[in-house]
């Protein structure tokens, strides 16, 4: 029986109309157009639905191929890059008690559990099977199977510990699992056809640990530059510590602890974590004399709350910090450069008036009186008389703003006034040893949550919007991590059991028929995951995350 179906060769190009036989793999499809590519295509779109090249065509729809540049789609990459590395290691070490960390370097921090560190031979013989398992093209195979039966499995490999997850997952009755030349792992989310789509990746040491590096989609065709991130790396390990010392390693410690009714003493523990780290800050600041702070992060990092924060412990410290935003430095609306799609680009840093901010800054370092501007956002100018404002001697200017750690920003400012701060949530809980959740997957929630609950903005609404975002955090605000004196973890471990109360509705309100939908799709995937924290009474009022979803008496 032959099929019409509408084919899109990516999500901008016009669709054709297409007859092809019932049953048709998407795959098969894909590779009758490959020349016609810019980059692979790893999975595709059926109608609003992300699907894997191996799904096969049954009713009239549309497909439309994705390649890496179509948000979310980098992560099937990794994904299945994974499986490879785990399958690479145990070919050659006999070894599968290995440990997917957070993201680091622009990839993964890896654990090799052997005992010992492994060797620069032993990488090598890593590399290699990766490239003769990638060469030999082998099928990535899916198989989804009954709980019960995957936790018999895990157990008769020796990863009982793994088992105790999928035991306790409440309403939920299938796992999918991917293997490659029998190998077999249990992983959440869409992976590619073969291992001939992973030919670019780079392994190498780092520190206690192996890094396991892949293409993103902004330079889908190469390896991203290798950068030291050191103080990441330092805040990874001191939440692992943490983590440790409290039991809550990965989401099923974290279900445990709210089934045995100690969820409070856990939100309150990580509360007491944040203030202690918020009151270190202050004391480095205060120690170093330094008079300029400068707070950047992406979206959705709990930036004012921090900031404010801040304030009040520099002023336990006996200080008293003057606090703005570089927003209130904007150009007026008539010299606003503009994006590619003719929209004005506040994001920009040339949208700010900088030789007014450097002038005004310099001004109050030097204790004159200095009238700062706040900008009218309805008018789209500055306003001033109403901001007259004098440093005494000393005294620490608090600044918030995404270009913080950009030099450029504060170029005529002397260097050794400023105090750099990046913050972000920069880890997250994994689902088990080899499942990890994206810190960014951690942002896009908050932001779900709190575009609803303050701007009356639905999750469809946020998530139309949400890889914009990244893109402008890409270009504005990771450059620039190096450049920060100190990282804070704005990350709270329990968080996601908190927002998924209020985001998993939100979600669920996302219809087929829209194209958020497979997105939302692939949110509501890992959430499952995750036990409800219905009373999040102990959830302090000063809380970063009640930025996120109300009763905060600092925002």
């Amino acid at each position: 029986m032959t099929l019409r179906i509408k084919l899109k060769l990516s999500p901008k190009s016009d669709a054709m109309l297409l007859d092809v036989k019932k049953g048709t793999k998407i795959e098969n499809i894909m590779l009758n157009y490959k020349g016609q590519y810019k980059y692979p295509v790893l999975l595709a779109k059926k109608d609003n639905e992300i699907v894997e090249l191996t799904d096969k065509i049954y009713e009239e729809c549309e497909i439309t191929m994705l390649d890496m540049t179509y948000p979310s789609v980098e992560f099937a990459y990794q994904r299945s890059l994974s499986l490879l590395y785990l399958k690479s290691i145990y070919d050659v070490l006999r070894e599968d008690d290995v440990v997917l960390g957070n993201s680091l370097n622009k990839g993964i921090y890896t654990e090799i559990k052997i005992g010992r560190p492994v060797t620069d031979e032993e990488i090598s013989e890593i590399v290699s099977r990766m490239a003769e398992l990638t060469k030999m093209n082998l099928p990535i195979e899916k198989e989804i199977t009954e709980i019960d039966e995957a936790v018999d499995f895990l157990e008769s490999i020796g990863q009982k510990r793994r088992t105790e997850l999928l035991k306790n997952m409440k309403g939920n009755s299938e796992i999918c699992f991917y293997s490659i030349d029998g190998f077999k792992d249990f992983f959440y989310g869409s992976m590619v056809p073969s291992t001939g789509y992973l030919e670019l990746f780079d392994v190498r040491k780092y520190k206690n640990g192996v890094l396991l590096r892949y293409p993103h989609r902004d330079s889908p065709d190469k390896i991203p530059e290798y950068k030291n991130e050191y103080m990441m790396y330092e805040a990874f390990r001191e939440a692992a510590r943490w983590r440790n010392i409290i039991g809550l390693r990965y989401v099923n410690d974290l279900n445990g602890k709210i089934r045995a009714g100690k969820g409070k003493e856990l939100i309150m523990l990580f509360e007491a974590l944040q203030e202690k780290r918020v009151a270190q800050l202050a004391d480095t600041i205060l120690k170093e004399k330094k008079r300029i702070i400068l707070i950047a992060g992406p979206s959705s990092s709990g930036k004012t709350t921090f900031a404010q924060r801040l304030c009040i412990q520099l002023k336990v410290n006996g200080m008293s910090p003057i606090y703005l935003g570089t927003d209130d430095f904007f150009l007026e609306r008539s010299q606003t450069p503009k994006d590619e799609d003719g929209k004005y680009d506040f994001e920009n840093l040339r949208a700010l008036d900088i030789d007014l901010f450097n002038r005004d800054m310099n001004a109050l370092l030097a204790g004159e009186t200095v009238d700062l501007p706040i900008f009218d956002f309805v008018e789209g100018k500055k306003i001033f008389g109403k901001r007259i404002t004098k440093a005494y001697p000393g005294q620490p200017i608090v600044i918030e703003g995404i270009h913080g750690l950009n030099e450029k920003l504060t170029e005529n400012i002397d260097s050794d006034e400023k105090f750099k701060i990046y913050i972000s949530p920069l880890t997250t809980l994994g689902i088990d040893v080899h499942n990890r959740i994206p810190t960014t997957d951690s942002r896009l929630l908050r932001r779900i949550v709190r575009d609803n609950k303050f701007r009356g903005k639905s999750a469809k609404a946020t998530l139309s919007e949400w890889y914009k975002v990244r893109d402008g955090e890409k270009k504005n605000i990771f450059p620039f991590s190096g450049e920060a004196d100190a990282f804070f973890n704005s990350n709270h471990s329990y968080e996601i059991t908190i927002l998924k109360k209020y985001a998993q509705p939100l979600l669920e309100e996302i219809g087929k028929d829209e194209p958020e939908y497979a997105e939302a799709r692939r949110l509501l995937e890992f959430l499952r995951f995750f036990d409800v924290m219905e009373d999040d009474s102990a959830v302090a009022n000063n809380s970063i995350l009640r930025e996120f979803i109300g009763g905060s008496v600092i925002v």
